[in-house]
């Protein structure tokens, strides 16, 4: 989609709100001292894991702490695709209905037990789509958990494989997204989320493990190849909606009690803009 057409939307997220504040009561602070969405955020994150599980990937920027985030969250248990089922029961319940998932771009929640591939259940969406590289549903990337969530199967098949940006005609049940004929615009809510877990999967999958070299690139036509865009538009979701308790709980979650391994952006959002 050319980028003339790309629509911009503009909300302000908490921690920008925050940062405003800080900067209204510290009469010293200037437009360039004032953090932004995402560094604010990691500033207050979970830094008790930066001397252990972050060790090896302190100081540095850029490829070298790409190929270090790489060497530390590639240690993980790997799931069957029939055992994400169980595991996205927990890891995406309704946190005011313990009965229910609550759907990634819908924002619905629904019943734990309406999963399927039938008009009214929730299924396993990729949010990086598994066309993109090839990888299917086999144990390993199919698998992941840090980029599988529930969602309605209408709206999942709306989104099919499609590249993320901005702009498009309204998702009937979608919670707000939008789409057109090559791209899908999630709800404002999960843009962040979105991005995090693309950008995981960039760093996660180098292509040494059997399985494509996932990356992301600034096109919206990829189709098959092991790219996912857009990404100066995953950047600009990554720092307007930054991580919040919802996203922070599941992280621990798949990193305690499933795969063992961490989605370093949720942790520390502002490593996106130091390796991208």
């Amino acid at each position: 989609m050319p980028a003339t057409h790309i629509r911009r939307r503009r909300w302000i997220a908490p921690a920008l709100t925050s940062a405003a504040l800080l900067a209204a009561l510290t009469p010293a602070a200037t437009a360039s001292t004032v953090p932004s969405p995402a560094s604010a955020t990691a500033a207050v994150t979970t830094a008790a894991y930066d001397d252990t599980y972050y060790a090896g990937a302190t100081g540095k920027t850029g490829s070298a702490l790409k190929d270090s985030l790489h060497d530390i969250i590639s240690d993980q248990k790997k799931l069957s695709y029939s055992a994400v089922w169980d595991a996205l029961k927990v890891t995406d319940q309704d946190p005011d209905n313990s009965n229910n998932v609550r759907l990634l771009y819908s924002g619905l929640s629904r019943s734990k037990s309406l999963n399927g591939g039938n008009t009214g259940n929730w299924n396993r969406e990729h949010v990086w789509a598994k066309s993109h590289g090839d990888f299917g549903t086999a144990t390993g990337p199919g698998t992941d958990l840090h980029h599988l969530r529930p969602e309605d199967v209408q709206v999942n098949s709306v989104r099919g494989n499609k590249d993320f940006d901005n702009g498009g005609s309204s998702v009937s049940n979608g919670g707000g997204s939008l789409t057109d004929s090559d791209s899908f615009e999630p709800r404002d809510a999960v843009k962040g989320d979105v991005a995090r877990m693309i950008l995981y999967m960039a760093v996660r999958y180098e292509g040494g493990d059997g399985w494509a070299d996932l990356e992301p690139n600034n096109s919206v036509t990829n189709g098959s190849a092991p790219y996912h865009g857009r990404l100066s538009v995953l950047k600009q979701w990554n720092d307007e909606d930054p991580p919040d308790a919802s996203e922070k709980r599941r992280n621990d979650l798949i990193h305690s009690d499933y795969q063992g391994n961490r989605n370093p952006f949720i942790d520390h959002p502002e490593w996106v803009e130091a390796i991208w």
